[in-house]
């Protein structure tokens, strides 16, 4: 009942607006239509910020902002000044009409309908396109027909089709499918087709303004079946309430050369001509490049990216996806693959990783990341929102890996037009695109689909088993006597850490055996924990604990055959790099958190109260203790010697 009441509501104010235009003369309508765009452009800040972006895709590179401000405002005028003339319009004799409007490239039409195969006319909203439906000027010897959507309102709906109709042409509706149409064609009629707007899910990925926009490929079809050209057709302001209808170069109909996607590809380029005519004509409030929800990575879209002939996709604009890594290098390592899988999920695709400064040089040898900004470890929320603005770029999507409210609040007052995560912590409202939760139903699933999910729900392909490979670059010492190196600290907390009286007898059964030498790693924090380490060892070690960046970590690990840890990020670290792993789990669980890929061995004594995830043991720490010195050195010493079983790979898509 509600929703009658509105319809019939803005059915009458409509019609109430349309009889006062009526009593206008038409060139004070248009006048006035002129004041009411720009007013507008003030009143309606959302449309005005809508236009002017899409001003900026097709021009930034041609106009100051300046000129691309000015353009904005001209558009809303133009476009208010079309709009209410049209009104006007509807009820106008066919002739007055005509005295308005003139006319340029029309006489190609006669020698095509001439062929008996019908024209298709790809038209666009630009000018007072009101006029093409109004008048015969487009099928001189052939009748009009144009494809239409039907409005929500169905009362507005009757009436617009009753104006429409009024000068002969045939409507069709796109709901009752396209055979009617195609029958129009092949008896030699004219057909409208409107290809400017975003085409959805169905349409085809090619460039529009060198942008990647959805495109319907309809005109290209019929064409295709029928044999009839499609015609490019614009509408442009001249003068006050005055018109010129331009016809393009008609484009070959029928089994050309190109196939539909590259004759739709093609149509887009021609369409460009067009509106670099007029660009104030053109409708900009529409939100042509639209990013597609919820699959704005294009792998999964059944028509997939055409490209013009000649042209590549690296010429391509970027889109631009910010990505908010975790905070832990742990989680960085686990989120590598997703990262891989959103930066093939467009060709067309930039990722950019923002994470903490500490981080900076972890995500700078992901060779899928094309840029990363620190965060200085100083800077709250605004500061970090400051570094997104700071870079220069206009970030299309950040996708968020951490939970937190802060992450959602960083990307959103940097005014990231597209923000996508799981719900998190009391964030929701901040998120236009939620990721479901897997619905446990099963055993316990490796964390890195977590972070997989969230790429695959965005239309990315997750089972490629690249996406899992390690770091490029070699690893192992390349020497007779092998290099082991050992975390035995843990930032996370002391629940995690074996004891390091028993690392020390695990490394003194493992030099018993073998020809290896040590080397110690852990973070700042963790100095004193080394030091006793290196002096239980007797000081036969090399002690890195502290003293090393990020960089340097990466590139000490690399010189390692093997490394002994505890659930550490530098386990994680060292996984992704290549470098096989004995890794000692207690208040943690392996099926989720364990190292990635296969050569590993993972050590655990399941105890009742296992796996409890906490920093500090309340008990006896019986989960560690149950760990043998003996056990772990025998794991390392076949791991250095090449004879570890594989823990096996993660793989596999995650559920839904």
């Amino acid at each position: 009942m509600l929703t009658y009441i509105s319809h019939r509501f803005t059915y009458f104010v409509y019609r109430g607006v349309e009889a006062l235009v009526r009593l206008l003369p038409l060139e004070l309508g248009w006048r006035l239509g002129r004041a009411v765009g720009v007013l507008s452009w003030a009143a309606f800040p959302g449309y005005r910020r809508l236009a002017r972006r899409n001003v900026e895709i097709a021009f930034g590179g041609e106009r100051t902002a300046a000129e691309l401000d000015g353009l904005t405002r001209e558009h809303f005028a133009s476009l208010g000044a079309n709009l209410l003339s049209s009104l006007k319009i509807s009820y106008m004799e066919e002739a007055a009409i005509l005295a308005r409007l003139e006319t340029r490239g029309m006489e190609q039409l006669p020698g095509l309908l001439a062929e008996g195969k019908g024209i298709i006319y790809a038209l666009c909203h630009m000018g007072n396109w009101e006029v093409l439906s109004q008048t015969g000027i487009l099928g001189p010897g052939a009748k009009p027909a144009s494809l239409y959507q039907s409005l929500a309102n169905p009362f507005l709906d009757a009436h617009v089709l009753r104006r429409r109709s009024r000068s002969g042409c045939r409507l069709f509706d796109r709901r009752d499918g396209f055979s009617a149409p195609a029958g129009w064609l092949r008896s030699g009629q004219a057909l409208g087709i409107l290809v400017d707007q975003h085409a959805g899910d169905g349409g085809v990925w090619c460039p529009f303004f060198g942008r990647l926009a959805s495109t319907t490929n309809l005109a290209a079809l019929l064409s295709r079946r029928t044999g009839a050209p499609v015609v490019p057709l614009w509408v442009e302001t001249v003068g006050a309430a005055r018109w010129r209808l331009v016809c393009g170069e008609a484009l070959a109909g029928g089994r050309g050369e190109l196939g539909v996607d590259e004759a739709t590809a093609r149509m887009n380029q021609v369409l460009e001509e067009g509106i670099r005519r007029s660009p104030k004509d053109w409708f900009w409030v529409h939100n042509r490049w639209k990013t597609p929800n919820p699959d704005f990575l294009l792998s999964r879209y059944k028509r997939g990216v055409t490209m013009p002939r000649g042209q590549g996709v690296e010429k391509l604009p970027r889109f631009e996806i910010l990505v908010r890594s975790s905070n832990w290098l742990g989680d960085a390592c686990m989120a590598v693959p997703a990262v891989r899988a959103l930066r093939r999920g467009r060709p067309d695709g930039r990722v950019t990783v923002l994470c903490p400064e500490k981080l900076a040089g972890f995500w700078r040898g992901v060779d899928e990341v094309d840029e990363v900004l620190g965060i200085p470890g100083e800077a709250g929320v605004v500061g970090a929102s400051r570094v997104i603005r700071g870079s220069g770029r206009r970030y299309d999507v950040a996708v968020l890996f951490p939970n937190s409210l802060r992450s959602a609040l960083e990307v959103w007052l940097a005014g990231i037009p597209r923000v996508v995560g799981y719900r998190g912590h009391y964030r929701r409202w901040l998120l236009d695109q939620i990721i479901p939760p897997k619905k446990q139903v099963g055993p316990t699933e490796h964390h890195v689909r977590h972070y997989l999910r969230i790429a695959w729900r965005l239309g990315a392909e997750v089972e490629d088993a690249s996406l899992r490979a390690p770091l490029p670059g070699a690893v192992g010492s390349g020497r007779k006597k092998k290099r082991l190196g050992v975390c035995a600290g843990a930032e996370y907390g002391p629940a995690k850490r074996w004891p390091v009286a028993d690392f020390a007898r695990a490394l003194e059964r493992v030099r018993e055996g073998m020809d290896v030498e040590f080397i110690l790693f852990g973070a700042p924090g963790e100095v004193a924990l080394g030091e006793e380490l290196a002096g239980l060892l007797g000081g036969k070690c090399e002690n890195r604990v502290g003293q090393t960046s990020l960089e340097q970590l990466m590139a000490e690990l690399r010189g390692c055959d093997g490394l002994l840890s505890n659930d550490t990020g530098t386990m994680h670290l060292a996984a992704l790099l290549g470098v096989p792993v004995v890794a000692l789990f207690g208040s943690t669980e392996p099926a989720w958190t364990g190292p990635l890929g296969s050569g590993h061995v993972v050590i655990r004594e399941h105890v009742e109260c296992s796996p409890c995830f906490l920093r500090n043991c309340p008990l006896d720490f019986r989960c560690m203790k149950a760990i043998q010195p003996e056990q772990v050195s025998a794991a390392v010493r076949r791991l250095l010697a090449g004879k570890a079983e594989a823990a096996g790979a993660v793989s596999g898509a995650p559920r839904r």
